[in-house]
């Protein structure tokens, strides 16, 4: 629904936007969730009622500036059920998702639990959550990963990758390969 209401916007609403997509995402991955609405108005150049008028709550704005991390992540999942081998598919799977929410603070915190009520971004990350299920079942299957390892584990991951400050694609590989390590049979 986003997608049409976009193209029918004025140029100058259309870069409005863009703007306030693009501090929002800047501003919610190095600071977290906490930023306030008017301060992001502040930032993109806009008045509050403009971005009021896109986004009439935070957690519209923060679905949207987390649609494409969500995307990502389910991605990232899916893949790893495609791979021959699950153990593989499973690692792989874990260090993507590690690294986009190491680098993004924002999502993380989004993702784990602050809108668990945004409806699209629920429905998406069920999705994920059912997905990541069952390629832990197949990797559990092969002996590879610990019989007790359960969906909520991968949760604590991301909370904990959430956690990390100035993250970088280095500190996300480390911290999934600590991780990876401590699940593996």
């Amino acid at each position: 629904m986003t997608a049409n209401l976009t193209h029918n916007l004025r140029s100058d609403a259309q870069d409005n936007r863009d703007r306030i997509m693009a501090v929002a995402r800047e501003a919610f991955a190095a600071e977290g969730l906490d930023v306030p609405m008017r301060e992001i108005a502040r930032r993109a150049g806009v008045g509050p009622a403009t971005l009021y008028r896109r986004f009439p709550t935070k957690e519209a704005l923060v679905v949207e500036a987390f649609s494409e991390q969500m995307a990502a992540c389910t991605r990232a999942v899916e893949e790893g059920l495609a791979h021959p081998d699950p153990w593989e598919g499973f690692r792989r799977t874990v260090e993507e998702v590690c690294r986009l929410h190491v680098l993004d603070r924002g999502f993380s915190a989004a993702f784990t639990h602050a809108y668990p009520k945004a409806i699209d971004f629920a429905a998406l990350r069920e999705t994920a959550f059912l997905a990541l299920g069952e390629l832990i079942r197949r990797a559990k299957a092969t002996g590879s990963l610990r019989v007790d390892f359960s969906v909520d584990d991968v949760v604590l991951l991301l909370m904990a990758s959430g956690g990390v400050r100035n993250g970088t694609p280095a500190v996300a590989r480390r911290l999934a390969a600590l991780f990876l390590e401590g699940v593996a049979s």
